[in-house]
């Protein structure tokens, strides 16, 4: 991150050291080799599909007390990790249509690097150091593929600072026979971990939404999430 913009993250932290923060949230969201233009597409546009929906609205600002601080990252290779949205604390219906618009802006980070899972793990360790101190901290990833490039996830676990970090998977099936045991086996990490599961990108936005809602502590309807 440039000087400047820490500074800028530090200054807003600072303002709002008095108010409470109850989730720190950071999505991490898979733009490896195997996700075609076409699946980009639907996965940023699922995620802000999911932010702008009704539920998910009043979940994040009226689902008190305190509010919420979200930040998104894509990932992919060992050194491929791009900031979509820095620490932003969603407490107004203005702020989550800032997230949206982040997602919506054109451009993606990488298209032709691997799957560097403990990689993209790392980064979002080193983003908490960072970030608003908040009752809870999860760390979101979202892929359609086991890590096939540097460290596995129990090698990030040991040498990152995941000390209150809870690690949930969002698996996108049909690329990777082998993904959800992966997911369920070596991503999930910490206290109440889980897997949410999308039946291909086209589900990307039901997934993502229901998985916000159970993070964010929202009551839920529909399909189980398999353990």
């Amino acid at each position: 991150m440039r000087p400047w913009a820490l500074a800028a993250a530090l200054t807003l932290w600072g303002g709002v050291a008095g108010a409470e923060c109850r989730l720190a949230l950071a999505l991490a969201l898979d733009v490896s080799s195997s996700v075609d233009a076409r699946e980009h597409r639907l996965q940023r546009e699922g995620l802000a599909l999911a932010l702008q929906g009704e539920a998910v609205r009043d979940a994040i600002l009226q689902a008190g007390p305190g509010h919420v601080a979200l930040a998104i990252y894509e990932w992919s290779g060992r050194q491929q990790q791009a900031l979509l949205l820095d620490w932003t604390v969603l407490d107004s219906e203005a702020a989550i249509g800032r997230a949206v618009a982040a997602l919506r802006a054109p451009g993606r980070a990488f298209s032709e690097f691997p799957t560097a899972i403990g990689y993209a793990l790392g980064y979002g360790a080193t983003l908490f150091r960072r970030g608003p101190d908040c009752a809870r901290r999860v760390l979101d990833v979202s892929g359609d593929g086991v890590g096939n490039d540097g460290f596995g996830p129990h090698l990030a676990y040991r040498h990152f600072p995941f000390e209150g970090v809870t690690v949930n998977g969002l698996a996108v099936t049909g690329h990777d026979p082998d993904l959800l045991d992966y997911y369920l086996g070596q991503l999930r990490h910490g206290p109440g971990a889980f897997v949410e599961v999308a039946d291909g990108y086209g589900d990307f936005r039901r997934a993502m939404e229901r998985k916000l809602l159970r993070e964010i502590g929202a009551p839920m309807i529909g399909r189980a999430t398999p353990q």
